[in-house]
């Protein structure tokens, strides 16, 4: 199998500067694997790094996507394989999207996704209770797992059943959530108030080095609070200050509540869904970046 490095572990913990620097010892190339930093103009408040600090180290899946279009998990699980795929050095993700990692990593398959205007008309006149009904009917299982009032999901495992004439749940079922690569997944941890101090002196920089004026930007262009990539943290919490509804200091405080929260959700996830490697970014780097090239030799 091939080698990969993946550099996991919450917002605000140190793992761009990190896989920078073991890039630069292996000589090998970065893959973002966030949601939001695919979108051209949304660089601040997804913490995109900045050109001056990649150092020269290629970075692929930035900047890739206008904030008005879609981008889906078996999206990037497609790209980052195929870049995985291409290179003879081992690739480093660097993220936090738990589940963007897992889909690349793990023999995850994802029915291919309809085409705009592809679902069938008369599931789109039904209402979101009769298209759940119709799910719990076709895919009891899948219907379990998907709130009544998600329209989209419940579509496309009606759409998923009535083209394969194969439920959902069945695919999934078969699936064996093994990894398909030979995996080393670093994840960079500190105690839980550092983290969320460096949280908040996060947020504090972007609103210095203008976030609102980044937002201002983009809806002037035309996005909108309704458009996939406004829904990201960062974003979706100007709404209410450019409806003249909340002020500065309470869009601040919201940013940096939902990154808390957020990176609190996404130690539950790796701590439970993939086998990583923990260090102290503060003071352990050194160890594991040893660790690391020790196990690229083998």
């Amino acid at each position: 199998m091939k080698k990969v490095i993946v550099i996991a572990g919450p917002t605000a913990s140190g793992k761009t500067s990190f896989s920078i620097r073991l890039a630069r010892l292996l000589h090998t190339e970065i893959i973002s694997g966030d949601s939001i930093q695919v979108y051209k103009g949304m660089d601040i408040g997804s913490g995109k790094v900045k050109e001056e600090e990649k150092e020269g180290i290629r970075h692929h899946l930035i900047d890739i996507l206008s904030p008005k279009e879609s981008y889906t998990v078996a999206d990037f699980q497609k790209q980052a394989r195929r870049l995985i795929d291409s290179h003879d050095e081992p690739m480093i993700i660097c993220g936090g999207t738990g589940l963007y990692l897992k889909s690349c990593l793990y023999d995850y398959a994802f029915e291919e996704e309809q085409e705009e205007g592809g679902i069938d008309p008369a599931l789109e006149d039904k209402s979101p209770q009769e298209l759940y009904e119709m799910l719990k009917e076709a895919d009891p299982l899948q219907a379990q797992k998907i709130h009544p009032h998600n329209v989209r999901r419940v579509l496309r495992s009606l759409t998923i059943y009535q083209r394969t004439g194969k439920r959902q749940s069945d695919i999934e079922s078969e699936q064996k959530h093994e990894m398909i690569y030979d995996a080393f997944i670093a994840g960079c941890t500190m105690p839980r108030d550092v983290l969320y101090e460096r949280i908040n002196r996060r947020v504090e920089q972007m609103l210095a080095e203008g976030l609102e004026q980044e937002v201002r930007k983009l809806l002037e262009e035309g996005v909108t609070f309704t458009d996939p990539a406004m829904k990201g943290i960062g974003y979706k919490e100007w709404r209410g200050y450019f409806a003249g509804d909340m002020s500065l200091a309470e869009v601040k405080e919201e940013i940096q509540k939902h990154s808390r929260q957020f990176a609190k959700r996404q130690y539950t996830w790796l701590y439970h869904q993939m086998p990583v490697h923990w260090f102290d970014a503060r003071n352990e780097q050194e160890k594991m970046l040893e660790e690391i090239l020790d196990w690229s030799r083998k």
